[in-house]
């Protein structure tokens, strides 16, 4: 990704930078961190338009790809695959979903609830290898107003941790600052994925 992406400069042009005191108006104390880029996660832009099993919804897009890097598919099971989340909290930050369109963690067949917990210890034990954490977030997000940004097609994060990783950028500029790309951060844990669920780096 390049300063062009964020910026929506042509490549080879530098970005513009908008400065609050050269607008009409009083300025205030406050310096701001602009990231137009993230309106794509505000506004909504990778979310489906209803709640039904199909292309619309991108862990059913994800799960059918043929094309696990673009996808972002890390590792692919039987009735379940781990993907990077598209909006990462922190680098490595998976997603352990079915492949089946299925909401709540109760509708999960006994052989999916082996398989999710499966490969939520593999991503927990190649995440460590990889990246190092000082800890982890586990966790089901179960309906919208318990925070699950698709509530229609059930995901376990899986969230590596360091020291120091929530700082004041969340909070005053909602903004989260993450310093691996999601390709080369696919790449590294794809390579490190044991077993018959790898796929390609």
């Amino acid at each position: 990704m390049t300063a062009s992406d964020l910026s929506g400069e042509p490549d080879g042009q530098a970005p513009q930078v908008q400065r609050s005191g050269d607008l009409p108006g009083v300025p205030d104390a406050f310096q701001r961190l602009w990231v137009p880029h993230r309106m794509a996660y505000v506004g909504g832009q990778d979310k489906p338009g209803d709640d039904g099993e199909g292309p619309q919804c991108p862990f059913c897009r994800s799960g059918r790809s043929d094309d696990d890097a673009a996808s972002l598919v890390v590792a692919r099971g039987e009735e379940c695959f781990a993907v990077l989340n598209l909006y990462p909290y922190n680098p490595g930050h998976l997603l352990v979903c079915p492949y089946r369109h299925v909401a709540s963690y109760v509708d999960l067949t006994p052989s999916e609830t082996v398989e999710v917990a499966r490969m939520t210890q593999t991503a927990l034990r190649v995440l460590a290898e990889v990246s190092a954490p000082h800890g982890f977030n586990l966790g089901m997000n179960q309906g919208q107003v318990a925070g699950a940004g698709i509530a229609a097609h059930l995901h376990q994060h899986v969230v590596p941790r360091w020291g120091g990783d929530a700082n004041f950028l969340p909070v005053v500029a909602r903004t989260k600052a993450v310093p691996q790309l999601l390709d080369d951060a696919r790449g590294l844990l794809a390579a490190a994925w044991p077993g018959p669920d790898r796929t390609q780096p």
